[in-house]
């Protein structure tokens, strides 16, 4: 069985069709979204409906509760704040209903999906350290807990030589060990490579691999200053920041 798993998409439609057009060549049989559909870009529509075909195994992302008046804005930076009270004016009222409807943290056969961390979704806490790591472990059940929000691709594994931090694109799972697994992001990188981000489960091989994939940059950059969005959030695209 192969798992995409795709996070972050943040309404970079160019991104996701990009990484969809890449995950072709994979055979996938099940896609897995972890959140933050919307925001930032200037396609949140479009990608909402988009996800929405591919799977209904997808969690909420803050941005995404944040467009629908879910989860408050106020500790947002000025230019997020004002990306999401551009979505929220862009999205239709069927995806606003489906961005409602979406869970914190959901089950998924033997996987657990969040956007931030299993212990309190809500809260949008952060998984960056083997600190934060080991306060999640207690708190899923299963081998995996894969996890978002942060837009670095990165691994912690809890095993029998203790707590490992893994930044490899490949991480092979072992029976007994038990992992948090962030895939990075699709339509808003932040390690320095600008290029989509998203992962491959495979059952069969028992890895995880991360994957990139080019899109149209231009293009998307071009939409946001199109749609009026602030200069910044074209302008960090190219970074991958």
């Amino acid at each position: 069985m192969r798992y995409a798993l795709i996070s972050d998409i943040h309404g970079n439609l160019q991104a996701l069709k990009a990484v969809l057009n890449a995950l072709e060549n994979h055979q996938v049989h099940q896609y897995l979204c972890l959140g933050d559909i919307v925001g930032y870009g200037a396609n949140p529509e479009e990608c909402v409906e988009l996800v929405r075909s591919l799977t209904d195994k997808t969690v909420a992302g803050n941005h995404d509760y944040a467009a629908v008046g879910l989860t408050d804005i106020s500790h947002f930076n000025p230019y997020a704040r004002e990306a999401v009270l551009w979505t929220a004016k862009h999205l239709s009222e069927e995806s606003k209903q489906y961005l409602r409807d979406l869970p914190l943290l959901l089950k998924a056969g033997p996987f657990t999906l969040v956007h931030s961390t299993p212990e309190s979704p809500e809260l949008w806490n952060y998984i960056f350290s083997p600190q934060d790591a080991l306060a999640a472990f207690s708190y899923f059940e299963g081998s995996i807990c894969f996890v978002a929000h942060s837009h670095r691709p990165m691994t912690f594994i809890q095993g029998p030589r203790g707590l490992q931090w893994d930044f490899s694109d490949q991480v092979q799972i072992h029976f007994g060990s038990r992992y948090i697994i962030n895939p990075g992001s699709v339509g808003q990188p932040r390690d320095g490579d600008p290029r989509a981000c998203f992962a491959i489960y495979d059952t069969e091989a028992s890895e995880v691999r991360i994957l990139r994939a080019k899109y149209d940059l231009p293009g998307a950059q071009a939409a946001i200053r199109a749609a009026g969005l602030p200069e910044i959030l074209a302008e960090r695209l190219q970074y991958g920041e």
